[in-house]
């Protein structure tokens, strides 16, 4: 039975001032930082046969911390970037809503193509969800451990278990450094066996972006 745990990435300024990432590169503060330390040894205590991480650094910032626990190496891979939000990129979300009133209300009602030149929800889970199976299949019946992002491990995951864009709106959000749980076995193929797994050091902001 393979193992993947999907791990989003440690806290930056930008989570704590609810500024728009998506792809931009933002690195962790200090209390991600602390974040992926104390989550670190719980990860590696499930004794992973491979790290995988998004190619941006608050993703490979917070594998490192495991990396240093269990001397594998980081492998990066730009697919498991978050979700590009195009024009909204860089901007808090209150200004994302007053320039963009309308994208902003589609958004927020979870239409998966809400437009200001934000990638679509079908787009994300397909590029996250195969980096996803790429990952798990450096160690088939292995343990393998992802540091990706909130928006591109909840649609990846979706793709993989097959759910619709309708359904994922119901699971809550990841954490700053909490994970997902799949596994897969011949009979069953992916199934979910643990959401938002993790230690709370601070009440977590809104809106994962």
């Amino acid at each position: 039975m393979t193992r993947l745990i999907v791990w989003r990435h440690g806290n930056t300024d930008w989570n704590a001032t609810s500024r728009v990432q998506g792809q931009t590169d933002v690195a962790l503060n200090d209390l991600g930082r602390e974040q992926a330390r104390i989550a670190a040894p719980l990860l590696a205590a499930l004794r992973p046969d491979a790290i995988v991480a998004s190619d941006l650094s608050r993703a490979t910032a917070t594998a490192a911390a495991l990396a240093a626990l269990t001397g594998l190496p980081v492998r990066a891979d730009a697919r498991l970037r978050e979700r590009h939000f195009g024009r909204w990129q860089g901007l808090a979300l209150t200004d994302a809503a007053t320039r963009f009133p309308e994208e902003y209300a589609r958004w927020r009602a979870g239409d998966p193509d809400p437009g200001a030149e934000i990638e679509t929800l079908d787009d994300l889970g397909k590029r996250v969800g195969s980096a996803l199976q790429d990952a798990a299949d450096l160690v088939p019946g292995g343990t393998i451990v992802v540091a990706t992002h909130g928006g591109a491990a909840r649609q990846g995951v979706g793709h993989l278990l097959g759910w619709d864009h309708t359904v994922l709106r119901t699971i809550g959000s990841l954490a700053n450094c909490h994970w997902t749980e799949l596994r897969h076995d011949d009979v069953r193929g992916w199934h979910l066996r643990a959401h938002n797994v993790g230690l709370i050091t601070r009440p977590a902001p809104g809106e994962p972006v």
